[in-house]
């Protein structure tokens, strides 16, 4: 891999990474009048009748708004709304690359709970979904509840349940090859943050009953006055009251913290075949070779690509608005979030395609302690992810489509992949 320079960089980001692109011609006094006036007033027309046909005469049902205010972007923290755009144009560079998503970029400079929950309802007829993006907590959690009840688009606050989908097929897969039941396992959760919080929620909905959470102060527990009502959720009656003491016996680590935060000691006290998420970048709480130097039944996962078990939300969040969008979701539910974690454990152990392997020079790539998680350059995640949300959104109610066919949307995606034969 070539250098990364801040000249390089710096070049790659000029002018912007996305753009607008016709879908349709219009090239000719004819398209011209189809495209403006007066052809436009037709649709527009339909659309007044039935609001729903605004999914079928425009790009809504390929666009997404990534919206942020700029408070806590990557390990930048609180950097401003035109600080983050590149960042935020670069989520909407993976939104199309990934899934084929258009995506723009929304950096608003308001900071309130009520302006950032008003200006995405003002904005939302024009698109058909709403990825929320670094914005700081505990504020994250509020704008994300009242758009999800007052919207009637997809609104998915990735910071949050990105990790939290990603991570939860991991574990899945981690509690097949070790045997271990969810509801008899211990997870120490470093990072009380969006995504630690948001991960915690879904480990519950896994059957997982024993959590203990821990921010910068130590150990989450009732004994505390200084908690926020998401944190005193996953407060728990408890004496211990630092890192070192809630790792003991612990079999599952997930670090959402900083470099350092788990030690090589600590380790050596987790159960027996353990898993490790540490998820601090660019560096994690603990490096797989310090681990290792520990003990060899640990099953691993970092943020890094140089590293086994890279969690990466690009597994999930392009595919997840990919099936929300196809069937003209509402909303993205708890069971589609659960949906696309078994959907990514599942494909985990699916052989590895050739591709994949030539682009990690690892011809050895299969199911088991190095590979609990699908890696992000599998193009398969696409059609395994997004039609789990698509068919899963069907089910529960919150598509607006008329007719769904499993096997038919799966072979379309297909064919957005690989390419469809000619008479197709």
């Amino acid at each position: 891999m070539s250098e990364i320079t801040k000249e390089k960089v710096l070049s790659y980001h000029q002018q912007g990474k996305i753009g607008i692109e016709l879908t349709k011609p219009c090239d000719s006094q004819h398209e011209l009048s189809m495209a403006y006036t007066p052809g436009v007033a037709i649709p527009c027309q339909e659309i007044a009748k039935d609001e729903n046909l605004s999914f079928e005469y425009t790009n809504r049902a390929n666009l997404v708004a990534v919206v942020s205010d700029g408070t806590a972007v990557l390990g930048l923290g609180d950097i401003g709304p035109l600080a983050s755009k590149p960042v935020m144009e670069g989520k909407s560079v993976l939104f199309k690359k990934f899934a084929n998503v258009d995506a723009f970029d929304i950096e608003l400079d308001v900071h309130s709970v009520e302006e950032i929950v008003a200006t995405c309802k003002a904005i939302a007829p024009t698109f058909g979904g709403i990825n929320l993006e670094d914005i700081s907590a505990p504020r994250c959690f509020e704008i994300e509840r009242i758009l999800k009840e007052e919207l009637d688009i997809p609104v998915f606050h990735d910071d949050q349940h990105g990790t939290a989908i990603i991570t939860t097929a991991g574990l899945m897969n981690v509690l097949e090859l070790t045997g271990k039941k969810a509801e008899e396992i211990k997870i120490v959760v470093n990072g009380a943050g969006a995504a630690g919080i948001s991960c915690a929620k879904m480990y519950r909905d896994l059957g997982v009953k024993h959590i203990v959470m821990c921010d910068s102060k130590g150990v989450i527990s009732t004994n505390r006055d200084d908690l926020n009502k998401y944190k005193a959720e996953f407060a728990i009656d408890t004496e211990i009251k630092t890192l070192d003491d809630a790792i003991e016996g612990a079999d599952m680590f997930l670090g959402l913290s900083v470099a350092g935060a788990l030690s090589k000691e600590m380790v050596a006290k987790m159960a027996p075949s353990p898993i490790i998420f540490a998820l601090a970048n660019p560096v994690p709480e603990i490096l797989p070779e310090e681990v290792k130097e520990v003990r060899n039944d640990v099953i691993m996962g970092t943020g890094r690509s140089d590293y086994p078990n890279q969690t990466n939300n690009v597994l999930g969040f392009p595919f997840i608005f990919r099936g929300a969008l196809d069937v003209h979701a509402r909303k993205i539910t708890e069971g589609m979030k659960m949906a696309a974690a078994k959907a990514l454990a599942a494909l985990a152990k699916e052989p590895v395609p050739y591709y994949v392997k030539a682009a990690y020079h690892n011809d050895n790539i299969e199911y088991g302690k190095e590979h609990i998680i699908p890696l992000p350059f599998n193009k398969e995640a696409l059609i395994w992810v997004a039609s789990a949300v698509a068919k899963t959104a069907v089910e529960e109610g919150v598509a607006r489509v008329d007719r769904y066919n499993d096997e038919e949307y799966r072979e379309h995606l297909r064919c957005l992949i690989y390419g469809c034969p000619e008479n197709e």
